[in-house]
């Protein structure tokens, strides 16, 4: 069985490649279960607040700042949904390796969008309770952790994964 460098099972189980993709496709739908209903909550919740009271006593910085965080949200929650309609479209095409992929870079479009949406909305916030530079620095430091823990993080495992992976099998060929 051939091992694939970007599944770290990969040679660990016995499955065909078409069991491969259905199992990562089933882990990708679960993941996106997990994100869309936070989106759809937040953008739901981003979608009202013009109608508040307050809302027009935002400055004009703070009205587009707002803007960019609901476009943002709406963007993000469009990414999740969108492997959905892929699938529709591929459905019993024997696709299922497209399918797989084009989701999965759905997801991290996705992903990183609403990092911008969580991160764009701390510092809307923190600009109306204690003002620009509260709102940037809290902003900042939100999408800063946002970018260790979902990016740089899981790419130092990957990449400690591999290096494992290639020191075991050169390991096997001595």
């Amino acid at each position: 069985m051939a091992v694939d460098p970007d599944d770290p099972y990969s040679g660990l189980r016995n499955e065909t490649p078409t069991e491969r993709l259905d199992r990562n496709w089933a882990e990708l739908l679960q993941e996106l279960r997990v994100v869309q209903t936070g989106v759809q909550l937040l953008t739901g919740f981003l979608l009202t607040l013009p109608f508040q009271a307050r809302f027009e006593e935002l400055d004009r910085y703070q009205q587009s700042v707002y803007v960019v965080v609901l476009l943002l949200a709406v963007s993000a929650l469009v990414l999740f949904i969108a492997p959905v309609g892929y699938h529709r479209a591929l459905f019993q095409q024997r696709s299922k390796a497209r399918l797989v992929a084009v989701g999965s870079r759905f997801t991290k479009a996705g992903l990183a969008t609403v990092g911008l949406v969580v991160s764009g909305g701390v510092l809307l916030v923190v600009d109306v309770v204690v003002g620009r530079v509260g709102g940037w620095v809290a902003g900042g430091g939100v999408a800063a952790l946002i970018a260790v823990c979902w990016y740089a993080l899981p790419r130092r495992a990957l990449r400690q994964v591999r290096a494992g992976r290639r020191d075991a099998e050169r390991g096997e060929d001595r």
